[in-house]
């Protein structure tokens, strides 16, 4: 369990380094229905700190999902690989959207293994949401 409280100009630092939006599945906060959450991309249940850091934002879908991992299996190789790092790593060397902009397609071994340990694109209430902002032309990120 975290030692203290974040304090309020660190999580303003990390909302605007990772422009209001989930550092996974790059969902925005204006239009999600609910509040990012900071996610300790280190876990602090596994000695993750409270660092600036360790710290970007993440929807609870994929903040649920994502818990107390930090590794997991490439489909395609077998292997244990680290999680996507959203504040060291770039979304577009690990992942694009496919032509519905609705699924997430991992294109490394860290975003295959992300892609399944965050259900990205199994998770119905995500895949829903994503179908509508599409539908409105609100998503995918155009960067």
């Amino acid at each position: 369990m975290r030692g203290k409280t974040i304090p309020a100009e660190v999580v303003r630092r990390t909302r605007e380094a990772a422009r209001n939006r989930c550092g996974y599945c790059l969902a925005p906060q204006r239009i999600i229905g609910g509040h990012l959450e900071i996610d300790h991309i280190y876990p602090v249940a596994k000695g993750g700190s409270d660092d600036e850091e360790n710290l970007w934002l993440a929807c609870s879908l994929c903040n649920e999902h994502k818990s107390a991992k930090t590794e997991a299996v490439d489909p395609d190789t077998g292997q244990l690989v680290p999680l996507f790092n959203p504040r060291r790593q770039s979304w577009t060397d690990h992942f694009q959207w496919a032509d519905n902009g609705w699924h997430i397609i991992g294109l490394t071994p860290i975003g295959r293994a992300t892609v399944l340990a965050l259900h990205m694109n199994t998770d119905f209430d995500a895949i829903s949401s994503r179908r509508v902002w599409v539908m409105v032309k609100l998503f995918p990120p155009q960067d």
